[in-house]
């Protein structure tokens, strides 16, 4: 087994942990608020706060960063890479903190806007957004510098502790939605927990907990790799500046990928109450086989892209990036096939919606996962730019699947309400990677030939997906048993045609 699939399995399982803590952080929110006003301004409250964290140390800094980083680690060492992560990282706290008091200051106007957060909302859920936008920013603040640390230790090819924050991340939320939010105490068997009675603002305080133990669990990893902090900007240092280069576009790829949650709840905002939740929650559901799959190879290949990039090795780069699609193909296929039409009735046991509500939830996650193939290819093709030091390309591609987005949301949404804005994302995602492995394929010396790789996997997910489908059709079991049997028997039957590419996964 290689190192690379090593990595890609701890990663797996640890996100597949993260996963499984979300959706109990979820399903306890949803049976507190339902898919209420307050949870839609809860949901919207996100999303800017969230664009200044993807914008300056989430997904903007990591991608720039962890390629300039290895180089340095590869050429110089340790102590000279630490040097540059202090520049960068006291660079990013300075730049968050102004941003989000700019921010802070104009809360209001930015919701209530046409082109903001949500229109469409009453002058009551606009001013309850706008205040959990302000809390919002705290976390922002704390994972500007948390965020910069997951590349540090990535970067020296350490990936447990960043791979248990985001558990420690969910763990804070939950004591948010359990004990400060609720007017009663919650009994968890023979113990009620402390109930503090505020609300939806207590999922809040609850991200901010969250965010401060995001960072605490991977201070260890900092002293075990000997880092020692420098002050100042060193703007003028070319390595400083080799990372600003490559991120001035991947800040303006990051600000496109934001732009189609902000552009999606905004045009949710005009649906019916819960549309923005639906999207969410459907969001999730999609997130976790694109996580498992998609996330951890891509994560776990980009300080190896990197290095091979490092020694000009481009056969080996364009090899390694050809296995990790093939077998990505072979798993996110039959899986969107069958998650699509065995996860109703987990959704019905799990979040207890009323009727309408869980069939728009249905509807929705149906659409999300009709991208899982495009989503998680994605992660793999922006890296291996980024591992190139080539960040204009992805955002290129990027302002195109924004302007493919909003165009598909603004006829399907007429047809298929929030469902249609769902597929839109899928349509135009799977669009901007086929694109990006096109334009990809044209610069490395390895011939790519995914055909028949994906006309196997689309006949193992036919087969797993009748197989499902008969099986809830008639077993006794119901709901939380039924469906995952009916799936897994539906994978099992799958496994067969794609079992050349799941054996890929050891020699990644």
């Amino acid at each position: 087994m290689s190192r690379l699939t090593k990595i890609s399995l701890l990663l797996a399982v640890f996100f597949g942990l993260d996963k499984v803590i979300g959706f109990v952080r979820q399903i306890i929110i949803a049976r507190q608020f339902g898919f209420s006003a307050d949870l839609d301004a809860f949901n919207a409250a996100n999303n800017l706060p969230d664009l200044l964290y993807m914008l300056i140390s989430g997904g903007a800094l990591a991608m720039a960063f962890i390629p300039v980083l290895t180089e340095v680690l590869t050429e110089e060492g340790r102590p000279q890479a630490w040097q540059l992560f202090s520049r960068i990282a006291n660079l990013a706290f300075l730049v968050t903190g102004l941003m989000a008091l700019v921010t802070a200051l104009v809360a209001e106007p930015l919701v209530g806007w046409e082109l903001g957060i949500a229109p469409g909302f009453n002058s009551d859920q606009q001013r309850l957004v706008a205040e959990l936008m302000r809390l919002n920013l705290i976390g922002t603040l704390i994972f500007s510098i948390s965020g910069l640390v997951m590349s540090g230790l990535q970067a020296n090819q350490h990936f447990l502790l960043p791979a248990m924050a985001p558990l420690l991340y969910n763990v804070g939320q939950i004591f948010g939605a359990l004990v400060l939010s609720p007017k009663e105490g919650v009994s968890l068997g023979p113990v009620t927990l402390p109930a503090f009675g505020m609300g939806v603002h207590g999922l809040l305080y609850g991200v901010i907990i969250g965010a401060v133990l995001h960072l605490a669990i991977q201070i260890p990893g900092l002293i075990h790799y000997q880092f020692r902090w420098t002050p100042g900007l060193a703007l003028k240092d070319a390595r400083v500046r080799q990372v600003l280069s490559l991120l001035g576009p991947r800040v303006l790829t990051m600000l496109f990928i934001q732009i189609i949650f902000m552009a999606r709840d905004n045009l949710a905002s005009h649906l019916a109450t819960g549309a923005v939740s639906a999207l969410t929650y459907g969001w999730m559901i999609m997130q976790v086989p694109e996580t498992l799959i998609g996330t951890a190879i891509g994560t776990a290949m980009l300080p190896t892209l990197a290095e091979f990039y490092a020694r000009k090795d481009f056969k080996g780069l364009g090899e390694t990036i050809d296995r990790a699609v093939r077998v990505l193909m072979s798993l996110t296929i039959p899986a969107a096939a069958i998650l699509a039409f065995g996860v109703g009735p987990l959704l019905s046991v799990a979040f207890k919606l009323d009727a309408a509500a869980e069939a728009t939830l249905l509807m929705v996650s149906q659409a999300y996962l009709v991208g899982l193939m495009g989503h998680s290819l994605l992660e793999v093709a922006t890296r291996s730019f980024y591992a190139q030091q080539n960040a204009r390309m992805p955002m290129y591609v990027s302002a195109l699947n924004v302007t493919l987005f909003i165009l598909f949301s603004l006829g399907l949404m007429q047809v298929m309400g929030a469902a249609g804005i769902a597929l839109a994302n899928s349509l135009s995602y799977t669009i901007e990677a086929l694109l990006l492995f096109y334009l990809l394929s044209r610069k490395l010396p390895v011939r790519f030939n995914w055909l028949p790789v994906g006309l196997r996997a689309l006949l193992a997910g036919g087969l797993g997906l009748a197989l499902t489908l008969g099986l809830l059709a008639v077993l006794p079991l119901r709901g939380l048993f039924a469906a995952p049997l009916a799936m897994l028997a539906g994978m099992l039957v799958a496994l067969p045609f794609i079992w050349k590419e799941v054996r890929l996964l050891l020699k990644l």
